[in-house]
């Protein structure tokens, strides 16, 4: 087992000044007088990204500017790094009603919508500015639609971004995968997508991932640098070899159950602008993934930045997990996949 790593006081100082540069707070809204028998509500908003992550900094400014908006009669209780459960966990409690607002990732919504599968098929986007046109041009509707069938309301989009691979061992080809036991977030499509590296994927919540890591339960996994740091998973690695195989956007969504008891008012309240949200989560998390890949010789791990040829060996065997994709979802989802194709 890999000895369990320090970081310097540096590395700590930079990523969180990074992290604060990047998510500065703004006001959104303009606040109007209360009336003594207003309405009230109380939500809860779930989400596994701990704090001090852009993530984080997102949900506390948009949670300040509906406090403001609504004259304190929406009642905001931010639960951060998986405080309420892990992202499967938390999704069905947001489509039960018991939460009301779930932020995370598509693959977590994927439980509930398996349609979302294919915004996470691996090399599927080939850069951010291409999965931001599918997604806030092309394909918003459908999944305004699809997640509102399955009991979600869709808010506003956020991002993981590209996920690569933290392990205790060097990856420099998918060879060095066989037989290598990987965490692998709880989704059909990240497990099929290990399985097409020669990996033996393991699923495990958020939230016990870094005491697998540390007790050899894996081998590695596979995320962004933000949230290596951000969960400490970097801890209990050596390398971080930068695969970017899947695109991960984020989604912040409302319990269709909790939305519809809603006066209008409220709703206009919380949803406030989608592409302003959209646009300021995007760029804190953007802004520090060029730092935060520096973080990691600095915290005493390997990072492997991919030759192009080296690269096409990982995509090389992703068509496999595109046509398992194909073969069992809906016809809504061979139609959101073939929209997406079509513009990318």
């Amino acid at each position: 087992m890999t000895a369990k790593k320090t970081p310097t006081s540096s590395t700590r100082r930079t990523f969180v000044k990074g992290t604060a540069a990047a998510t500065a707070a703004t006001s959104f809204f303009i606040g109007r007088s209360a009336k003594a028998d207003d309405p009230e509500v109380v939500v809860k908003i779930a989400t596994v990204a701990p704090a001090g992550t852009p993530w984080a900094a997102l949900l506390m400014n948009w949670k300040r500017a509906i406090k403001k908006q609504s004259e304190r009669r929406i009642k905001v209780k931010t639960y951060l790094g998986g405080a309420l459960g892990g992202e499967l966990q938390a999704a069905e409690a947001t489509k039960r009603g018991t939460i009301q607002i779930f932020a995370g990732t598509a693959g977590a919504l994927a439980s509930a919508v398996p349609e979302l599968n294919c915004l996470e098929l691996p090399y599927l986007f080939p850069t951010e500015k291409k999965a931001d046109n599918i997604l806030d041009n092309v394909i918003r509707e459908d999944l305004e639609r699809l997640l509102w069938d399955r009991g979600y309301k869709l808010l506003f989009y956020s991002e993981n971004g590209f996920r690569s691979i933290g392990s205790t061992f060097p990856v420099e080809t998918p060879a060095d995968l066989k037989g290598r036991k990987m965490r692998s977030q709880e989704s059909d499509v990240h497990l099929d997508s290990w399985r097409a590296m020669g990996a033996s994927p393991v699923p495990i919540t958020v939230t016990e991932v870094l005491s697998s890591l540390q007790t050899n339960v894996v081998d590695g996994f596979d995320n962004t640098p933000l949230f290596a740091f951000a969960a400490s998973w970097y801890q209990a690695i050596t390398h971080f070899t930068l695969t970017k195989h899947i695109y991960q956007a984020g989604l912040v969504v409302a319990s269709r159950k909790f939305w519809e008891t809603l006066p209008d008012e409220f709703k206009t309240i919380i949803m406030g602008d989608p592409a302003k949200l959209a646009k300021k989560g995007r760029r804190g998390v953007r802004a520090i993934g060029g730092m935060l890949e520096a973080n990691f010789e600095g915290a005493g791990v390997q990072l492997n930045r991919l030759t192009a040829d080296q690269r096409k060996l990982f995509a090389a065997n992703s068509g496999e997990v595109w046509d398992k994709f194909r073969k069992s979802t809906s016809s809504d989802g061979k139609a959101l996949l073939d929209k997406i194709l079509k513009n990318l």
